[in-house]
């Protein structure tokens, strides 16, 4: 089971496909895995984000998301040479 007292962060990307293709490469492998998703256009503060205050019109959607892939940090090293 991966926690965030056991996990490690294999990689940060932008891109829908590059992350899709990671997670395949990790299942073809065997090795668990875990995302984190944070939509950059959105805030947690109270009020909203800039998409609220200036609309997204201009704004580029494939870097709307940021997707961070965790794996259990004694599965990093073989994740690494798997994603390879």
């Amino acid at each position: 089971m991966i926690t965030i007292f056991n996990r490690r962060c294999l990689i940060a990307t932008m891109d829908m496909k590059q992350q899709s293709d990671i997670r395949d490469k990790l299942i073809g492998a065997g090795i668990g895995y875990t995302i984190g998703t944070k939509n950059l256009q959105s805030s947690e503060w109270v009020g909203g984000g800039h998409r609220g205050r200036y609309g997204s019109m201009g704004i580029d959607q494939k870097y709307s998301y940021e997707y961070k892939i965790y794996v259990h940090k004694n599965d990093y090293e073989r994740a690494v040479k798997a994603i390879r």
